[in-house]
């Protein structure tokens, strides 16, 4: 695990940030990383597997030849079968539920990768502390510096009265 290697070579990460699956992700191992004081959820999908729709045309060549390259936001990856059962695999509601950490969403209602309906479903979900802020206007890559300006002041204003202290 990337914590495992920062504490080992500087310290462990206090804060979680984390966009798309990498929300997703950090949502997920948060409980695993005991330094961390707050989590950040940027654009996430509250189920994991939701995003296979994204590339439903290759899953027949996925599943015969154990990858393939999709395309996602005008950008190409390759997905292999492991990456597909993984995300079927995840109870992603139970560790949301379990969190135990300030949460910060962040959506866009006009994100057409991932519906803003999973920022709602992650909302229910997690219990208090929590916040979320709508990104009007932005795209799910947050492709105009003007919005990604504006996730990093909202993420530094919210998360200074968790950091305060840690330094």
């Amino acid at each position: 695990m990337a914590a495992d290697h920062l504490r080992e070579r500087y310290r462990a990460p206090s804060l979680l940030i984390g966009h798309s699956l990498g929300g997703a992700a950090v949502l997920a191992t948060a409980s695993e990383i005991r330094e961390a004081c707050a989590v950040v959820s940027i654009a996430a999908p509250s189920d994991p597997a939701h995003v296979t729709h994204l590339f439903a045309e290759s899953m027949a060549e996925i599943e015969a030849h154990g990858q393939a390259e999709v395309n996602v936001g005008g950008r190409p990856f390759i997905i292999g079968k492991e990456f597909l059962d993984d995300l079927r695999e995840q109870e992603q509601r139970d560790r949301i539920a379990q969190l135990g950490l300030p949460l910060l969403l962040l959506h866009s209602p006009q994100d057409a990768i991932v519906g803003i309906d999973n920022a709602a479903d992650i909302y229910t979900a997690a219990r208090h502390p929590k916040s979320f802020i709508s990104l009007d206007g932005a795209d799910h890559l947050l492709t105009h510096p003007r919005h990604a300006e504006r996730v990093a002041q909202l993420i530094t204003a919210w998360v200074d009265p968790y950091l305060a202290d840690r330094d």
